[in-house]
This record gives C-alpha cells, structure tokens and sequence, in this order.
C-alpha cells in the first residue's frame, strides 16, 4: 500500500480546526472504493464510518418486490454511517453502493464516538450533516412524488457531475433506472429526449456525455434548492462558527490520511 497525498478532501474533516481534526487523524484511513462496489450492505451494522474524498454513493432501498430507489447521493460532503455517533450498535436499513469511484476516510465508529463525546467541533459539523441530510432526503421524497421522470433524471446527473468533475459520466441505464426506481424503457425514452433537447450529448454503453447548461435547464428546481442549501451551509455556517480552514490546512489534513493505505475493500 502507498501514499497518495492529494488537495482534494472530504468537507466535514476539512472544516475542523486542527487540534479537533488531530483527534481523528490518528485512526483515518484511506480506502478505494471501485464503482458498483457495495460499501455497506443493508442489514450490516455501522462498524465503520466513512468519509468521502473523491467517491460518491447512492443510498439504495430495495422493495419487497425487487424494485429500487436511490433516496440520497453523497460525495465529499458527506460522512456515511454518521449517525453512529449517536447510538451504537447501528443497522443499515438500505444498500450504500458506490456509484463514483474514488477513496475515502475509513475510521471505527467507535473511535468516531470517543472523538465526537470530546470536541464541541466535531459535534457541530456532525449535527450539521445530519441536518442538511434531512432536509434533503424530505426534498428527495417529494421530488420523486411530484416531478416527472425526465426531470429527476436531470437532476440525477447534474448531482453526479458534480461529484465526478467530468463531461463524462459512468453510468449505465440499467444503473439509472434503479437509481430513479423506474423501468428501464422509461429510462430509454428520458434519455432520448434528454438527447434530443441537447442536455446528453452522447449515450454510449457505460458513459454519458453532458451538456451541463441544458442538463440544468431541463431539471427540476429541486437541484437548485438541494445545492444552494448544502453551499449556503457548508461555506458560511461552518466557516462561521468554526473558522474557514485554509487550503493549506485542508491539504495537510488530507495528506496526513492518505499517509495510510490505501486499500481496495
């Protein structure tokens, strides 16, 4: 296993001042994840939390019939298994299955809990996740309910995009359908009118290519409302109450962890 120092962190670690960041450090380690990997599986209890870097999970309820939905994407503003911190043991009620791949910070629940009991820090960004994921899941449920299919469809690849930094995208119909929790026709037809509108430019096995400026006119306002509130609370509560930590800090951070190995689970 090698090192592999990088400026690109996950956001909750990167707004904790140092001395409170040094509490978790210790017991940080990188992981990569590859894409389709289940990260944690429904049913499995939360030994681990971790905190993306440069992946991104889909949060996957199955149905009894088979049928799937993803009812919440994270990538490095998020931390999965979080609410470990509160009660332990924890079972996962759904499927985190890795749909960008990347790494992340891997710690114990446990020595999470311990740090979370000793910093003030640590449990105001914690509860700050935990406030900006309800609110975005209840956007999530009455976006599902109330929009129509090629307008979620939008907003699902404008949230991966984001967390890829590529007009590319790997994704694969069968993969959007259960991410939506429609049919995979239903998908054929989004798609090709996605196509025909311009916000896809290509749709080649595996991959599809964006138009990002016609992909968020063709998305429901929810992208808008869901994005602007995980900004407007990362970038001026955190920085607020906690200080903004400078790129030079974030780097040092990340590059601390990934002085650990990076393992492929």
């Amino acid at each position: 296993m090698t090192g592999r120092p990088t400026s690109v962190g996950n956001r909750l670690l990167a707004a904790l001042p140092p001395a409170d960041f040094q509490l978790l450090s210790p017991h940080l380690q990188n992981v990569a994840f590859e894409l389709d990997t289940v990260m944690v599986r429904s049913g499995d209890h939360f030994d681990q939390v971790y905190f993306p870097n440069s992946c991104a999970v889909a949060f996957m309820v199955e149905m009894p019939d088979g049928q799937t939905v993803a009812t919440t994407l994270m990538g490095r503003e998020g931390a999965v298994g979080s609410l470990s911190v509160l009660r332990s043991p924890l079972l996962c009620p759904f499927n985190v299955t890795v749909r960008v791949a990347g790494t992340a910070g891997q710690i114990s629940a446990q020595k999470l809990q311990a740090a979370y009991a000793r910093s003030a820090a640590i449990r105001h960004v914690m509860h700050m996740h935990f406030r900006t994921q309800l609110v975005q899941l209840q956007h999530s449920v009455a976006c599902n309910a109330l929009h129509p299919v090629e307008r979620r469809t939008a907003r699902w690849l404008l949230e991966l995009h984001d967390r890829v930094g590529d007009e590319m995208l790997p994704l694969t119909q069968e993969v959007l359908a259960q991410l939506l929790g429609v049919r995979r026709t239903t998908v054929t037809q989004t798609m090709s009118r996605l196509r025909a509108a311009g916000a896809i430019k290509s749709d080649r096995r595996g991959w599809v290519e964006v138009d990002r400026a016609r992909l968020e006119s063709a998305a429901c306002g929810c992208y808008r409302i869901m994005q602007g509130m995980v900004d407007q609370t990362y970038d001026r509560e955190l920085s607020r109450q906690l200080g903004t930590v400078m790129p030079s800090q974030e780097i040092s951070m990340m590059t601390e962890i990934d002085r650990g190995s990076a393992e492929k689970p």
